[in-house]
Parts: C-alpha cells; sequence; structure tokens
C-alpha cells in the first residue's frame, strides 16, 4: 500500500513548539508456533520525548540500553523514522530533540527495533497537521513496511496478542485478548543476536509433516492463549524455526529444552536469544523463576536477568504536552 501524502504545500515545514511522549511496550514475536504472525506484548517500555524548535538541527539524547553506542544525531533509528513519517506525509520535519529512554534490551528477541520504529511513526504522525495524519490502518503499514513485517509492531501499537499477515502488499493484523491468567516470565542473556543472522538459518523448504504440525500447533495456541492456559504447553510447540536457530544459541536452546522437560511452555522469543515462558497463573510463574533461579546459578548466574512482566494491554500511547 502506497502512503498517501497529505494535500499540503510541498516542503511545509511541521509546527515548531509542539512537545509530545510516546511509550511504547516490548514484544515476544513467533511464540513457538506462530513464526511470522504472532506477537505479543508485554510490560516492558521504551519512552521517547520530541519537543520540535525553530532550527533546523536534530539534537538526540539517550539514556539506559544502547546508551553508549547509539548515534545521537539524525541517524539514530527513532529520528530517521520521524523525519521519514512526516516528509512522507508532504512535509518537512524541521528541527527537533529527541530524548530517549531505553528499557528494552537490544538484539535479544524483545522487538527493540519494532519499538523504534513504532516510536517514530507515531511521534511523526502526531506531529503533522490532523489533516494529514495516517489512520490506525496507515500506521499498522507504516511500521511493518519499515520493520518488515508486521508481528513485532502490531502487538507493540495495539497491545495484547497480534495475528498478523500480509495480503497483496498490504499489512494487517487482528487484536487477541489474552486469558488472564497468563503470565510472561523472560530470561535474557547478556549475548546479543541480530534478527538476520538468526533468519539465515532457516531452510528454504521444511517437509510436510512438520508444517501440518505447526500448523495444528498455532491453532492450539490461539486457544490456549486466549481461553485454555491448560495447553501452553502443547500449543507452543514448534516445527518451523526453533530447531533450526538453535546452534546459534546454544544456552537458550539448552535452556527451553530443560523448561519443557519439567512441563513449562518456554519459547524463543522472537528470533532470540531471550527465552519466553508463558506460565498458566501465579503460581506456575512462581515456579518457573524458582527453576530459572537454580538453572541459572553458579557460573550462568551473571549472564542472565529473569523478568517477570504481565501482558500489555494497552499497546503504544502518545500524549501531548502543552507548554
Amino acid at each position: 500500500m502506497e502512503i498517501q501524502k497529505a494535500d499540503a504545500a510541498s516542503g511545509a515545514r511541521v509546527a515548531a513548539g509542539q512537545d509530545l511522549s510516546v511509550r511504547v511496550p516490548a514484544t515476544s514475536a513467533n511464540l513457538g508456533p506462530g513464526f511470522d504472525s504472532l506477537g505479543l506484548a508485554v510490560t516492558l517500555y521504551d519512552t521517547v520525548r520530541v519537543r520540535t524548535t525553530d532550527s533546523d538541527g536534530i539534537r538526540v539524547r539517550v539514556a539506559g540500553e544502547g546508551a553508549a553506542v547509539l548515534p545521537t544525531d539524525e541517524t539514530h533509528l527513532v529520528a530517521r523514522t520521524i523525519v521519514d513519517t512526516i516528509r512522507r506525509a508532504g512535509y518537512a520535519a524541521g528541527g527537533f530533540e529527541l530524548e530517549c529512554e531505553n528499557v528494552i534490551p537490544h538484539g535479544r528477541g524483545l522487538g527493540s527495533s519494532a519499538s523504534a520504529i513504532v516510536s517514530g511513526v507515531l511521534a511523526g504522525n502526531a506531529l503533522l497537521p490532523p489533516s494529514a495524519r495516517l489512520d490506525a490502518a496507515g500506521l499498522l503499514h507504516a511500521c511493518s513496511a519499515l520493520e518488515g513485517h508486521p508481528d513485532n509492531v502490531a502487538p507493540a501499537l495495539a497491545g495484547a496478542l497480534a495475528v498478523s499477515w500480509e495480503q497483496e502488499g498490504i499489512f494487517r493484523s487482528v487484536r487477541a485478548e489474552v486469558h488472564p491468567d497468563i503470565i510472561p516470565v523472560a530470561a535474557v542473556p547478556a549475548t546479543e543476536l541480530s534478527t538476520e543472522s538468526a533468519r539465515g538459518l532457516l531452510p528454504a523448504m521444511v517437509p510436510h509433516r512438520d508444517a501440518a504440525a505447526n500448523s495444528g500447533r498455532a491453532a492450539l495456541l490461539m486457544q490456549a492463549l486466549t481461553a485454555d492456559p491448560s495447553l501452553l504447553s502443547e500449543g507452543t510447540e514448534d516445527f518451523l524455526h526453533q530447531g533450526y536457530r538453535a546452534p546459534a544459541m546454544a544456552p537458550s536452546a539448552q535452556l527451553i529444552t530443560a523448561l519443557r522437560a519439567a512441563g513449562f511452555a518456554a519459547v524463543v522469543s522472537g528470533a532470540g536469544p531471550t527465552v519466553m515462558t508463558l506460565a498458566a497463573g501465579a503460581e506456575q510463574a512462581d515456579a518457573a523463576e524458582a527453576f530459572l533461579a537454580a538453572h541459572l546459578s553458579g557460573e550462568n548466574s551473571g549472564n542472565w536477568r529473569v523478568l517477570r512482566l504481565g501482558v500489555d494491554r494497552d499497546g503504544a500511547r502518545v500524549v501531548l504536552h502543552h507548554r
């Protein structure tokens, strides 16, 4: 879908003096068998604040994750996305100050790049005149086109569970409510893994029996996530991607094997290497945390962070600040 330009004079500049914040949740895509189609929003958030100025310069400040390595000029992903979103609407971005408070770990399979893209698109869109702004469908497509796929950006935008697909070049998604008993528990390793590297390990073809089995598990997973969490262990079994990616994240693969052998619904979060356990209730979440504490003790204790999270049900939010 081509993003349509607004009826505006070419190069018209967005108004100076605007001040807004965008908060975007982390996401866990795939969830086992839902390869490139399922994504869950979780309660870990990146926040950006944007103030437009009369100057032409772009200043970026970064705190938290990636502060030591991320660029602090117009090449920063959020800044570039803001400029791109405004330009696609037929306007010029002008100057602005950007403050990024990063909490989502980078390169760990928790949707940090999707969060940055959603932040930039929503911020850029909010800075435009109302008549030039994208609607919800346009925002989903713009974010998905920049990210390359919708499985992370869709739950980041809408919250809860998203089922996403592409049809005739248009990215689409539907939101589903998650059963209130489900508690995500993430084991985040110190090492990073790029999505491109993980995707490069996938075969061009898989056996028909694996595709059929995966289809059944994906359907079962929807029932488990929305209505019957007792089915999570069976519903999270994957046949398409986790086994092929295991050599790139051996400690994560070993941890998933151990968790699943103990009865927990553990999966690779996104492309990895974070391990996500979907617990059915507080008691099972406590047990998963205890299992991880014991399993990751000793030499491994400093290499992992265990985060007990919730399901984010609100999605990304834009707040306008009045000066």
